[in-house]
């Protein structure tokens, strides 16, 4: 069978027909700079899911505060060891960043039990105790959004794209009315994938404007 192999074309060929389909079915859109055209079209990629033209926002502040924060060398916490799996840890390591999961580590299980609260809340709890800036990169689970919310924190950014149908639209609502720099899918839509996606084509994008 004839089809190609190489993972470098395979992915140029993919943006090259994201590319022609919006022109040809959204030829009044446009995007506001190159990092979201990057962001979106990376978590299109993704998905397969054209309604991300529609769904993502971006708080006025945001890239800035995000790629700042990169080089800075913040820490990233996630909700979930998917969207851990999913981010490029070669090019974290680059910029000195590093990328950290609790939502298994023992402690968030024993805090969980005995507070009768999700894991992801208690991961939120173990990781604002920790020292230095901090992004949040969640795709899962609206507890942990609601939580970081609660607890009136301040770090670097938020990727706040939980999927689902208890509370994932009411959270992510609730961090577009916030102060914080925030990236919101609205709606029920989001992922593990879709937030790994939006920090990929972050870090993709600052080495390719350098």
């Amino acid at each position: 069978m004839d089809y190609i192999r190489q993972p470098q074309r395979i992915e140029q060929q993919s943006f090259e027909i994201i590319g022609e389909i919006i022109a040809r079915q959204r030829p009044e859109y446009r995007f506001a700079n190159r990092w979201q055209e990057a962001v979106i079209k990376r978590v299109i990629h993704t998905t397969a899911d054209f309604d991300w033209l529609d769904i993502l926002w971006f708080s006025p502040e945001v890239m800035g505060a995000l790629t700042e924060g990169l080089r800075r060398g913040c820490t990233l916490y996630t909700d979930t060891t998917m969207a851990l799996s999913g981010i490029n840890k070669t090019f974290l390591q680059q910029m000195g960043c590093e990328c950290r999961c609790y939502i298994s580590d023992p402690r968030v299980v024993a805090t969980a039990n005995a507070q009768g609260i999700t894991r992801s809340m208690a991961a939120v709890d173990i990781a604002l105790a920790e020292s230095g800036e901090q992004l949040f990169v969640f795709g899962n689970a609206p507890t942990a959004l609601f939580r970081l919310l609660e607890r009136q924190a301040e770090p670097v950014a938020v990727i706040g794209v939980p999927v689902g149908f208890v509370g994932a639209a009411e959270s992510k609502e609730a961090l577009k009315n916030s102060q914080l720099p925030g990236i919101v899918a609205n709606g029920r839509k989001g992922g593990s994938n879709v937030a790994a996606a939006i920090v990929n084509a972050t870090l993709y994008q600052m080495r390719e404007e350098g």
